[in-house]
């Protein structure tokens, strides 16, 4: 199979868990990417990452430390962009002007000019850009989206999407609680408003706003944390950290459809729990989140059916080639793996690499990602778009957002990215 020359940017923790990812890919048999070369301002982190590659795939990348030099690689098509969110554009525009194709990591920015920047700078170089949502690569929210479309629940009138608890511990990294960031409310909430669209279509309306349940965050303890990475970095994080970006959102949105779809994500102490239902006229769905294997409840009057139990209802529907590679054909439930230090990023792994595969793919075959650009600033608008219905007072459209018409709330942002 053809494979596409790829450079990972950026080789922080992220970037670890995107080369495990692209492993993952690599042992489906169907690869379709080539790991030739990792970046990092920081020449340590270049490093670390490079004998990862050759620890997993054998040989050892190319390794960069500045931009320009990926660039110049003619034989590099295509460029992985995982740092923190307040730089990806800074990484994206250029190679996208340069011709080479781009997956950047959610969120795809900070804010709708960011955002909007990669988007031109796509269409000026003739370039692929895709977001890295990996959430709706979950086979229980592929089901959940088979489900939508059979009409089995009707026309469906409500989603309700609730994550709330947590703990006053850094969520990863100091950044994730910083504004000019992109703190943890966008950096999480953007996953649950690309499902939200996922499930239930194109945003037209948006209420709601953010706030800090935790305004010091406490440096972690990562002694046992099964990634080398994250241990090795998490000794130079500071004590404590102030937040200064919302680590909360909640929002009510009105889809295009005329459904209401209902965000809460709430990151912080203050009691704990999770919800993910659809609810229409014929019946309801519940789905228990993604990287977990547990299976999709659907609820029709008369009957409850349970993951692979509701696949008689629905003869057509099968997994992608990819997605059946890493989670087998009826994989709508699938066993977690034994070792439970590693099985989050186990599952998280596949989920990336089908992400990459349809990447790859467009790039081969010309066509379109599954999220392209838009796709991805869509996802960043339903969450921005919360912060700044609550600075102006009102609810905003998404077409407001897209065409940069509200910006109170992300002026200050911009004018730190130098995007004024």
């Amino acid at each position: 199979m053809q494979k596409i020359p790829l450079c990972v940017v950026g080789c922080g923790g992220m970037g670890h868990r995107h080369i495990m990812a692209y492993h993952t890919l690599e042992d489906s048999g169907i690869g379709n990417i080539d790991l030739m070369a990792v970046c990092d301002v920081r020449h340590e982190n270049a490093e670390f990452a490079a004998r990862e590659v050759e620890r997993l795939f054998g040989h050892k990348p190319l390794i960069f430390t500045d931009l320009d030099e990926v660039l110049a690689r003619t034989d590099i098509l295509a460029v992985d962009v995982v740092t923190d969110g307040s730089m990806h554009h800074q990484v994206a525009v250029p190679v996208l002007e340069a011709g080479k194709h781009a997956l950047v990591e959610k969120p795809l920015g900070i804010t709708m000019r960011a955002c909007q920047a990669m988007i031109d700078a796509a269409q000026r170089g003739n370039a692929i850009l895709a977001t890295a949502e990996n959430y709706r690569r979950d086979p229980a929210n592929r089901l959940v989206r088979a489900i939508l479309d059979a009409g089995l629940l009707g026309d469906p009138f409500l989603m309700v999407q609730s994550s709330t608890g947590g703990n006053d511990v850094m969520s990863i990294t100091p950044w994730r609680h910083l504004k000019e960031k992109g703190a943890i409310g966008l950096d999480m909430g953007v996953h649950y408003g690309d499902i939200i669209q996922y499930y239930m279509g194109e945003y037209q309306q948006i209420f709601g706003g953010g706030f800090i349940v935790e305004p010091v965050r406490r440096k972690p303890n990562d002694e046992n944390h099964p990634l080398e990475s994250y241990r090795e970095r998490a000794k130079t994080y500071p004590e404590t950290v102030e937040a200064s970006g919302e680590d909360s959102v909640v929002a009510l949105y009105r889809m295009a459809s005329g459904a209401l779809a209902q965000l809460t994500l709430a990151a912080g102490r203050g009691g704990q729990g999770r919800e993910r239902s659809v609810h229409g006229r014929l019946g309801a769905i519940y789905a228990q989140g993604e990287r977990n294997g547990k299976p999709v409840v659907l609820r029709l009057e008369g009957q409850e059916l349970s993951g692979k139990e509701i696949l008689p209802l629905l003869p057509d529907f099968q997994l992608d080639e990819i997605t059946t590679r890493l989670f087998g054909a009826d994989g709508v439930e699938y066993p977690m793996p034994t070792d439970a230090a590693h099985s989050g990023f186990a599952i998280d792994a596949k989920l990336l690499a089908i992400e990459y595969h349809d990447f790859a793919q467009a790039i081969l075959q010309g066509g379109e990602p599954e999220v392209d650009g838009l796709g991805g600033m869509k996802a960043v608008a339903a969450i921005v778009g919360a912060y700044e219905s609550a600075a102006v007072g009102r609810s905003v459209t998404m077409e407001e957002m897209l065409k940069g018409e509200v910006r109170v709330y992300q002026e200050e942002i911009d004018a730190v990215l130098g995007l004024e």
